[in-house]
């Protein structure tokens, strides 16, 4: 399966995660760089879930899944080891909450997966590997994280400093573009 790289943003999205341990941690560490808006159901949670639901203020609910749960969400993440629950819940939004799903370990009932990402102020990498390796993915994100010149950040935001301010155009473009080149040149 080919997946296709966006990026979405998350300002008025919805994020339920149902589950509360290791892997829902992880999921819920990548979100938290993106959004708060995020909702979580699970029966237990991990003391490293509740501390990011009381440094974030997030809503959660100590309970088991019950159908009906995802509506109104508009991203799923089913972080459980049960399958049939996966399965469920992904059938639920396929036929009644128009929702994206992704289940852990469960690419039959995926919408989309996480990537392995840096992000660095304004700056987002994304590496997959389409699944096929995950370990790939993590070691080849840790190479790619040397390379980043440290002052990335305040060279984008320049940048979008100039975007802003300048008019629109054919000049604006090659500036913009030239600007870029020379970073890179110095790196």
């Amino acid at each position: 399966m080919a997946y296709f790289p966006a990026f979405i943003d998350l300002t008025d999205k919805k994020i339920l995660i149902v589950g509360g341990g290791f892997i829902a941690f992880e999921k819920l560490m990548h979100l938290l760089d993106f959004s708060s808006n995020i909702t979580i159901i699970a029966q237990n949670i991990s003391n490293d879930i509740q501390k990011q639901i009381d440094q974030h203020s997030l809503t959660y609910e100590l309970a088991s899944y019950r159908t009906g749960d995802i509506d109104g969400f508009d991203i799923v993440i089913v972080a459980v080891d049960d399958i049939s629950l996966q399965q469920s819940i992904y059938r639920e939004a396929k036929q009644l909450h128009n929702c994206l799903v992704n289940s852990v370990d469960s690419v039959d009932c995926c919408d989309f997966i996480f990537p392995s990402y840096i992000k660095k102020d304004d700056l987002t990498i994304a590496v997959s590997t389409c699944g096929g390796s995950p370990a790939f993915a993590k070691h080849f994100k840790r190479y790619l994280e040397k390379l980043i010149p440290h002052d990335v950040g305040k060279f984008l935001a320049q940048m979008k400093s100039y975007r802003k301010t300048m008019p629109k155009g054919a000049d604006r473009m090659r500036f913009l573009d030239q600007k870029a080149k020379e970073y890179i040149d110095e790196i």
